[in-house]
């Protein structure tokens, strides 16, 4: 008799900022996981969602979430509560990988290089520059680099938007040291670092939203045009980053190589739900080590847990 497949429930959506990232990651990856061969039910996150899965009790859950109460802990929280093994990093792991801060210290006390930064009032950094430009300002916990502002070398005044009542990405901001040079990306599957992605950001200042998700946005060059030690380099400290933070299943780590200054690669966080559709980075960087987008999902549906 044939190995009777799991039910899968795909939770995707949400209500953060990155509500269309999810939809788009859950709707290929539920795709996917059928062409695999489960049984899919595909769920769009809403406040009932503890209602919601007590009563569908799938098998496992694969979350497609982004943004904060999807990859921060909260979900992954719930999930542990109802006893439904899930995908991805568990509770720990995401909650300390959504807070920028956190995760740098932590990185930096294993070794891992990052760029020197300040936790400051939005006000503050509104009125006078709080580094020495260039730098940049991020919120601490976002994703899909929304409200990220580069303050460039010539720039007399800060930015006057961290000031508006329209900002919603939180009373504090981080103000990090601007590294030059190019952007790398490397992911990571299980105990292995896969290869490294350059990202070429089209017509844009740097890899900001409508880079990431917009046709034409970016190039990615896989593999990265490096030099071998270089390379290795990346991908011993993506897996040191996934490792010290606590992360399972599958992430990926963000980095700038300033090749023409120290020639150092410096780390810039880690992504513990990072975009799951055929053309994103993480599907990139296994297809380049074999594996269909297919096989990528049902080893991430095989990997799940609880107690993560």
């Amino acid at each position: 008799m044939a190995e009777k497949k799991k039910h899968v429930a795909v939770l995707m959506g949400g209500w953060s900022a990155e509500r269309p990232v999810s939809l788009a990651s859950g709707k290929e990856c539920a795709e996917a996981l059928e062409a695999a061969g489960y049984r899919v039910a595909r769920i769009d996150v809403q406040r009932d969602i503890a209602d919601v899965l007590t009563k569908l009790r799938p098998d496992v859950v694969f979350n497609s979430l982004h943004g904060p109460f999807g990859e921060d802990g909260a979900i992954q929280g719930l999930l542990e509560i109802l006893d439904i093994p899930y995908t991805h990093s568990g509770v720990l792991a995401s909650a300390l990988a959504m807070d920028k801060n956190k995760a740098k210290s932590v990185a930096a006390a294993v070794g891992i290089p990052v760029a020197e930064h300040r936790i400051v009032s939005r006000f503050e950094a509104a009125k006078e520059h709080v580094l020495e430009p260039p730098y940049v300002v991020k919120p601490i916990a976002e994703g899909s680099s929304f409200g990220v502002i580069i303050i460039r070398e010539d720039q007399a005044h800060p930015p006057q938007s961290l000031g508006r009542d329209d900002w919603v990405f939180g009373e504090h901001v981080m103000a990090e040291r601007y590294i030059a040079g190019r952007e790398f990306t490397c992911a990571v599957m299980g105990d292995e670092a896969l290869g490294v992605t350059e990202i070429v950001p089209l017509g844009h200042g740097f890899y900001d939203y409508d880079a990431k998700y917009a046709e034409g946005g970016s190039k990615h060059i896989c593999p990265a045009p490096l030099k071998p030690f270089v390379y290795q380099n990346i991908r011993t400290l993506a897996l040191e980053a996934h490792r010290a933070v606590g992360c399972r299943g599958v992430s990926r780590s963000d980095f700038r190589f300033d090749e023409a200054g120290s020639g150092e690669a410096i780390w810039l966080e880690v992504n513990t739900q990072p975009g799951m559709t055929r053309t994103s980075l993480v599907p990139e960087l296994a297809a380049h080590a074999g594996l269909s987008f297919p096989e990528l999902v049902a080893w991430m549906v095989e990997d799940a847990s609880c107690r993560r």
